[in-house]
């Protein structure tokens, strides 16, 4: 058996105030910090052996992961960051509050801009502080490769490009791998594993820093997915 766990990072700063985040880098809360210690007990407890560790470039991730690899007694410097990893960029909506955008917008709209499969909100104005282009963690990204929006359609092909090209690598060499990214880039990779069609992965939530355990047989065909923190499981769609 291969063993995958997936990890949506602790409540951020941006969470906890109901803003848009994106790609803007933002910190883990008190609260976050304590999911995330959370979820590195109970990997401890239920002894899973992990070899590879992935994130984003986000802080949030990063932070979420170093926090479960010191729980784990694993060493932070084994962390492998991917930006394609990172989250969905929300485009004009970064950094606005969701409940002031319903009522411009409608929850109907703001629905479609969060959860739908192809639809993506107006782009990012490249001069703002919020755009990537003017954040320090992305200047190794080529521009070319810098959206000013996406829909979750955009974020799947990156991570699931990455996730051919690397991590199944890994788990084809019998490595057990641990990911730490956000809620968008993981229902994204969740739509690809789980075969799940682009109207049921509108109905997909991924809770904050509760590790999602994917075990595969040998022929790597997922033979069960669950959470290990059943109190906050949610809604797994295809299982």
């Amino acid at each position: 058996m291969k063993h995958l766990i997936l990890i949506r990072h602790g409540q951020s700063e941006w969470n906890q105030q109901k803003r848009f985040t994106g790609w803007v880098d933002v910190a883990l809360t008190d609260k976050g910090r304590a999911e995330a210690k959370k979820a590195g007990e109970l990997i401890k407890e239920k002894k899973i052996k992990l070899d590879s560790f992935y994130s984003s470039y986000q802080k949030r991730a990063n932070d979420t992961l170093k926090i479960v690899m010191k729980e784990l007694n694993e060493d932070e410097n084994l962390i492998t960051k991917k930006w394609q990893l990172n989250e969905r960029h929300y485009g004009e909506l970064t950094g606005l509050n969701k409940e002031d955008m319903k009522k411009k917008y409608g929850e109907e709209k703001i629905h479609q801009f969060r959860r739908s499969w192809d639809v993506k909100p107006g782009a990012l104005d490249r001069k703002s502080p919020y755009h990537p282009l003017n954040i320090e963690t992305y200047k190794d990204i080529p521009v070319s490769d810098i959206p000013d929006t996406e829909s979750l359609k955009d974020t799947h092909k990156r991570v699931v490009d990455c996730y051919n090209d690397l991590i199944f690598k890994d788990l084809q060499n019998g490595k057990g791998v641990c990911i730490s990214a956000h809620g968008n880039s993981l229902r994204a990779l969740c739509k690809y594993l789980f075969k799940i069609n682009e109207r049921e992965i509108s109905k997909m939530e991924i809770p904050t820093a509760n590790p999602l355990l994917i075990i595969f047989e040998d022929n790597l065909q997922i033979s069960s997915v669950t959470y290990l923190d059943q109190e906050r499981a949610k809604n797994l769609v295809a299982f």
